[in-house]
């Protein structure tokens, strides 16, 4: 599975578990340290828990594993480090104040497509 594939993969799996505003974003051309973001949002801090375990243990069938977990979900924000996959799962009020999206509007959107 390639980075592409994968990222879309953890974007599936947010939407899946009722995540909302999920993009994807390949930062690989102005980036060193990754070549994609995925981020959503979470209504909840539960919900955060549940979206971030979910990724977690399906990556894991997949034989990906993290290389790092920051966060907590009272923190209102879980960074979860696959090397060239970044996963943000935010609560709304992080999302707003940390503005990943904007801070990397150079990077190239990808179209995440659920299939119902």
């Amino acid at each position: 599975m390639d980075n592409r594939e994968l990222a879309l993969m953890a974007g599936r799996i947010l939407d899946d578990k009722k995540a909302v505003d999920i993009t994807v974003i390949d930062i690989a051309e102005q980036s060193s340290f990754a070549d994609f973001f995925v981020n959503a949002t979470a209504g909840n801090a539960r919900l955060l828990s549940a979206l971030t375990d979910e990724v977690e243990d399906q990556l894991a069938k997949e034989g990906v594993i993290p290389k790092n977990i920051e966060g907590r979900p009272e923190s209102g924000w879980i960074l979860m480090d696959y090397g060239d996959i970044i996963v943000n799962v935010f609560l709304p009020e992080q999302r707003e104040m940390y503005q990943i999206e904007k801070i990397w509007s150079d990077g190239k959107r990808v179209e995440l497509r659920i299939e119902n």
